[in-house]
């Protein structure tokens, strides 16, 4: 087990997402038309899709959350990729302006707790950053607290298997599982533990994992 105390605090952990997003709206605010539509590791979304996403958090209701359930059959998983689509399909200057005026809220989608916008924001950080062949340094202290969290999550299901391996950050003290090790900045490891296997591997060391 890694060590105790590894989610950040509430204000802290605020203060991260709302730089983080302030960043990311630097970031979207400089892209041209087709940097929009470029691929993510995101499954089938686009960066305007995933940037679409993290706006939804601070803004939706939870009378739509439950209509957006009902219209996705019952699926959680479709229900997120549905509405991150069709918000996708706004003009990108509401896309912006939406995240943008997140900064600020603490505002959480109904069911999630207060450690989802941090990883959301790491993560899908990360998914538009490498779609457009970009750098983005995660905070090592909060890339812990989000790994923590996939790594303890039981709901919303988490949508990718846990490795049989043990995991082990070599830039802050954090560790978890059992097996054969797999070591590396826990910004690699939380890119693991969330399905971005192809940008993980060049940075991590031991018995990479190929399937569960």
């Amino acid at each position: 087990m890694g060590p105790a105390g590894v989610a950040l605090g509430v204000d802290e952990s605020w203060q991260v997402v709302d730089r983080e997003r302030a960043s990311l709206v630097d970031l979207l605010e400089g892209l041209g038309p087709q940097e929009w539509e470029k691929p993510t590791q995101c499954g089938d979304w686009r960066v305007r899709d995933v940037a679409a996403h993290l706006t939804i958090a601070a803004r939706i209701s939870y009378g739509a959350v439950l209509r957006e359930f009902v219209r996705a059959r019952g699926s959680f998983d479709r229900m997120i990729h549905d509405t991150s689509v069709r918000e996708g399909e706004l003009p990108v200057t509401e896309i912006v302006a939406n995240l943008r005026s997140a900064i600020g809220t603490r505002r959480l989608a109904p069911g999630t707790t207060r450690r989802e916008p941090l990883l959301d924001i790491l993560v899908h950080g990360q998914d538009i950053a490498l779609a457009l062949g970009r750098e983005r340094a995660m905070p090592v202290e909060a890339a812990r607290d989000a790994a923590d969290r996939v790594w303890t999550m039981r709901f919303p299901p988490r949508p990718w298997p846990l490795p049989h391996h043990r995991l082990v950050a070599t830039d802050v003290e954090w560790t978890r599982g059992e097996g054969a090790e797999i070591s590396g900045p826990v910004s690699a490891l939380l890119l693991l533990l969330t399905g971005r296997t192809a940008p993980a591997l060049p940075r991590l060391n031991g018995g990479i994992p190929t399937g569960n």
